[in-house]
């Protein structure tokens, strides 16, 4: 556990803090996404149709085995894709012959003309979680709008997915944030409590 209490306007310094000590995680432990699949109970995820996950960027840890193991249920596998700063992200199915083109951020997607899903499961990225299921992103808000957007309709569970070492006594919390459902870790499991 790394910081008992931040105030939310120190949210820039302790992202920087937590990028570098991501990077080192990531160097430390480069089985870490493997690890993790290991851990992760399918009989306590939703029934999944449709699933999202992310392209990890610089130390994010790699979802790419956690997604080959939830497609292998069959699910429908899609990215999250930038059509507008201040929009919620879209969620485009990715079919491995199309080529990735960047989206309004730069970010690796599927084309715009690939099929929009709205997803049961969301694989999270993420700087530091708690045992509250409160999530740090990088700032741009887009994790929240688009959990905003997508839970006004229905239900959707929120995975986060991070190493062990992310975890903080307590992430500065906004009313705006959005809760994750659970963590998965190379170390484990945790379910978050909703009290």
């Amino acid at each position: 556990m790394l910081w008992k209490r931040v105030d939310p306007s120190e949210k820039s310094d302790l992202r920087r803090r937590l990028r570098a000590l991501r990077a080192e995680l990531a160097l430390a432990r480069p089985d870490a996404a493997e690890r993790a699949v290991a851990h992760l109970p399918m009989g306590r995820l939703p029934a999944l149709a449709w699933f999202s996950g992310y392209r990890a960027m610089g130390s994010e840890l790699d979802p790419s085995p956690l997604i080959r193991h939830l497609a292998e249920t069959g699910a429908i596998f899609a990215l999250p894709a930038l059509k507008d700063a201040e929009a919620p992200l879209e969620f485009r199915v990715w079919d491995p012959h199309d080529h990735l083109v960047p989206d309004q951020a730069g970010v690796p997607s599927p084309p715009p003309h690939a099929p929009l899903i709205h997803p049961d499961l969301v694989i999270a990225p993420l700087l530091a979680f708690d045992r509250r299921g409160r999530r740090l992103g990088q700032g741009g808000g887009h994790y929240d709008r688009t959990l905003q957007a997508l839970r006004a309709h229905r239900p959707v569970f929120v995975l986060g997915l991070a190493y062990a070492g992310q975890e903080v006594d307590e992430v500065p919390c906004e009313p705006h944030d959005q809760r994750l459902d659970a963590i998965l870790t190379e170390n484990g499991y945790m379910a978050v409590e909703t009290n």
